[in-house]
């Protein structure tokens, strides 16, 4: 799945269309560059009531981390989902050890 990317809601939130015209509010955590791809780590960005978005809100299993990878379409910067799960597996394993490693600091 290759999905368009928009700046909606500032710079830690992005809006992100998938190949079905739906569209998805994320909050971004975190980029790397990992084996020569840059991969980005992201939240589903979870909305009040009213529909604005809420920060410091306290995730547990019903929210999960999204990994996607920037790749070059036509020119074009787009987030893709990973090729497979052992693609998926290294690249968490990279984003948590940054994440705990920024927690220890």
């Amino acid at each position: 799945m290759v999905c368009g990317m928009s700046e909606g809601f500032g710079p830690d939130f992005i809006t992100i269309t998938d190949e079905d015209g739906n569209e998805f509010e994320l909050e971004h955590l975190d980029t790397i560059e990992y084996n020569g791809q840059t991969y980005m780590a992201f939240f589903p960005a979870v909305e009040d009531e009213g529909g604005e978005a809420v920060e410091d809100v306290d995730l547990d299993e019903e929210y999960g981390l999204i990994i996607l990878k920037v790749v070059d379409v036509d020119g074009e910067e787009q987030l893709s989902t990973l090729d497979s799960e052992e693609e998926l597996e290294l690249v968490y394993q990279q984003f948590m050890d940054v994440l705990f490693d920024e927690e220890g600091e």
